[in-house]
């Protein structure tokens, strides 16, 4: 297993792999004890291969136009071009267009996560309108953080959803969960009544790099080669982040993150609704998907 962060292997003794579980309706009680004792929780395939690869062409496609994919679209290779500025009026209205194809939507608010999830949640559950599709190149990777800072203004009872939108190999960069992290009491107490959006001063993201954060409290990463239609759920003080793309191939890693809160709870309107605002107020704009791919290396 090839797992690069920031620019550097990961030694093998600070890489685990994810625990995968079992969404049959007999087993949903063990998913909450695995949610409860691991952090996360990890379904192979949960959603059809078949559907998720049909959103995966729609929304490549939608980049093949403005000159970022060469090839079939489904395969999502990156052209090392692109022509977004020039054919795009607007990033964000364009984003937003891309997030909201009928055949992702099926999936990220369709009803068997919306099960899943109320399960989860253990009452009923509502998905956010606000996604945030993640297509990431060559050189692209996301530093730790949770996700507390972002979407607990007005409710700390929710979930993320993070689906694998095509295979994902180590290799292109997927997900990875600190071990142990939902249990890290001084992170947890520092995150506390933080908000990304009021609190400026400071940053959601750490400033120190995942190998050496695993070696100073002694953890791992978590990861996996995963398949088309793998979800994994976690809470909003589970730290996590994502490997670095180095793809041989130039493949664009795809993926997408929705959250869930219990439909009684006060929602956040800057997540809900037609034309939601974003965590910024810039909408779709805000998010690094809006902006063209480009072969720099940086942190998403």
């Amino acid at each position: 297993m090839v797992v690069v962060a920031q620019g550097e292997k990961v030694a093998a003794e600070r890489v685990g792999a994810l625990l995968p579980s079992d969404a049959s309706s007999d087993r949903m009680a063990g998913l909450n004890a695995s949610m409860v004792e691991n952090g996360y929780v990890y379904l192979r395939e949960f959603l059809p291969r078949k559907e998720v690869l049909a959103a995966r062409e729609a929304i490549f496609a939608r980049l093949k136009v403005v000159g970022e994919i060469v090839g079939p679209a489904v395969d999502g290779i990156y052209s090392g071009r692109s022509r977004r500025h020039e054919l795009v009026e607007d990033l964000g209205v364009f984003w937003k267009s891309v997030a909201e194809i009928w055949a992702l939507r099926r999936l990220t608010h369709g009803p068997d996560l919306h099960r899943l999830m109320s399960s989860l949640l253990g009452r009923p559950a509502r998905g956010q309108d606000f996604i945030f599709l993640r297509p990431a190149n060559r050189g692209k990777y996301t530093s730790i953080h949770c996700d507390y800072g972002f979407f607990t203004r007005c409710t700390e009872t929710v979930l993320t959803a993070w689906i694998a939108l095509g295979d994902i190999p180590t290799t292109d960069g997927p997900l990875f969960i600190i071990e142990g992290s939902h249990r890290f009491e001084d992170i947890i107490e520092e995150q506390r009544g933080f908000d990304v959006a009021r609190d400026t001063s400071r940053t959601a993201q750490m400033t120190v790099a995942p190998h050496r954060f695993a070696l100073e409290r002694d953890t791992r990463l978590l990861t996996t080669d995963f398949a088309a239609g793998d979800l994994v759920v976690f809470p909003m003080f589970t730290l996590h982040g994502s490997l670095d793309n180095v793809s041989a191939e130039n493949r664009i890693r795809l993926s997408v993150d929705v959250r869930f809160q219990p439909s009684a709870e006060p929602i956040d309107p800057r997540y809900f609704g037609p034309n939601p605002t974003g965590t910024t107020g810039a909408g779709y704009g805000e998010l690094t998907g809006a902006k063209p791919l480009t072969d720099e290396w940086h942190i998403r």
